[in-house]
């Protein structure tokens, strides 16, 4: 392994806590907890490495003490541990919600449950995220905020931006769903809506961070990218507590550019190596969901390859339409690691995910978590998920962003003029 950190330590900006580094994904090369987020030897992504021993004096009392949030988790990320520091909305703690009638509807006999990160401040499991790299971002010394989006971690921004009193400034593509713009402009900060996709966005706000003009702005996912990635931890973290401190034996995941697939992964694989949970019998295993209109990397897993070859980015889930995943070969690695499977679903197939999450548990998802359910059925179906094994499925955002999606579908079941005779014409009355 190379480590270049005393090469470069004057450059760097501490952050105290128990992260110890970056490393390349790539070829394990070592850098100092600075904004960067590719390695200067093989360009592979850099993600952020801890001090194990720091990480095994946290207990599970000392987790249970900690706030109703994810910084109660506070000990095993890489900023924020002083709450004086925080830039956050205090996301995390949502709820697990048991799903029986779900899985009595899918032929499936364990436990189901919906991890339900809708009831997060901005209405998605991206104020995770974005509370632990703006928090890092302010530690390294910038003065304004800014992303790119399809939508979900714009809001974030704008959000923990305005309540930071720091400025901002959004990326998203044109078409973006109107709801998802509005939820991003209520809150002041500049919003640069771009002709392209979100592939384009993101293209470009890569060769922004290189100039001048944006050298005092974090980026949330391409110069902090790091910690960014790292606050998706906390819900893997929170669904272990929340079972009674346990690993599911399966977990359904939306993937967009795949990250939060391995970060969940990555935190079971944390919290059975410093001690805090047993891994369940036969470890876990780790499905992932996309949809047909983007899905390069269920794509490359059907194929037997690691390559993600990048598409042209369709359909109504826009939450997860990135077409070249940053993350997709690593995705791929952890559901072959455990086992597990990638499969996708078609627009119509979402649009009765979504409807079937909320008729049999009340959550109303949107379009990604609609991909979820979809595919869950499908994995059933094909003999790919264990029927009998305790499941854990993500839902990562509101359905009141993505209402177009059953907007044409669902509606009054009756219509009727107010008077007891119309009512009992109706059928109302029995």
């Amino acid at each position: 392994m190379t480590s270049i950190i005393d090469e470069t330590a004057d450059a760097a900006t501490s952050i105290s806590s128990p992260a110890r580094s970056l490393v390349c994904r790539g070829c394990g090369a070592e850098y100092p907890l600075a904004a960067q987020h590719a390695c200067f030897a093989c360009f592979g992504p850099l993600e952020v490495a801890y001090d194990q021993a720091a990480l095994a004096r946290v207990t599970r009392a000392d987790i249970e003490a900690g706030p109703n949030n994810m910084w109660r988790y506070a000990a095993l990320l890489p900023a924020g541990q002083d709450p004086a520091t925080r830039v956050t909305l205090d996301p995390g703690m949502t709820p697990l919600v048991a799903a029986p009638g779900l899985a009595a509807e899918l032929g499936i006999s364990a436990p189901l449950w919906v991890k339900d990160d809708s009831g997060n401040p901005t209405h998605s499991f991206k104020d995770r995220v974005v509370s632990v790299a703006l928090t890092a971002a302010r530690d390294l010394g910038f003065t304004r905020f800014a992303c790119a989006s399809t939508g979900n971690l714009a809001n974030s921004v704008a959000a923990h931006a305005a309540r930071a009193g720091v400025p901002s400034i959004v990326f998203i593509p044109g078409d973006l769903e109107p709801g998802k713009i509005i939820t991003t402009a209520v809150y002041g900060g500049d919003l640069v809506a771009i002709d392209g996709s979100y592939d384009d966005v993101n293209r470009l706000c890569g060769e922004l961070v290189e100039t001048d003009e944006f050298e005092d702005t974090a980026f949330v996912n391409v110069n902090v990218r790091p910690y960014y990635a790292e606050g998706s931890k906390t819900l893997g973290y929170e669904v272990a507590e929340q079972l009674g401190w346990r690993i599911p034996a399966q977990v359904v995941i939306p993937m967009a550019s795949g990250e939060l697939l391995t970060k969940v992964d990555k935190a079971f694989s944390e919290l059975v190596e410093i001690g805090l949970v047993e891994a369940p019998a036969g470890g876990w295993r780790v499905f992932g969901a996309q949809s047909t209109g983007c899905n390069p990397i269920a794509t490359a897993l059907h194929a037997g390859t690691d390559t993600i070859s990048p598409v042209k980015p369709t359909g109504i889930a826009k939450s997860l339409n990135i077409g070249d995943p940053a993350a997709g070969a690593y995705a791929i690695e952890a559901v072959r690691r455990t086992g597990g499977w990638m499969d996708h679903a078609d627009d119509d197939e979402i649009r009765d995910g979504i409807r079937l999450l909320a008729r049999t548990t009340g959550v109303f998802a949107e379009t990604a978590g609609g991909t979820t359910v979809a595919v869950l059925k499908q994995l059933v179906d094909s003999g790919r998920l264990d029927p009998a094994a305790e499941t854990v499925v993500y839902n990562t955002g509101e359905g009141l962003k993505t209402l177009d999606a059953v907007a044409g579908l669902v509606g009054p079941t009756h219509r009727v003029k107010p008077s007891l005779r119309a009512a009992r014409e109706a059928g109302l009355l029995g």
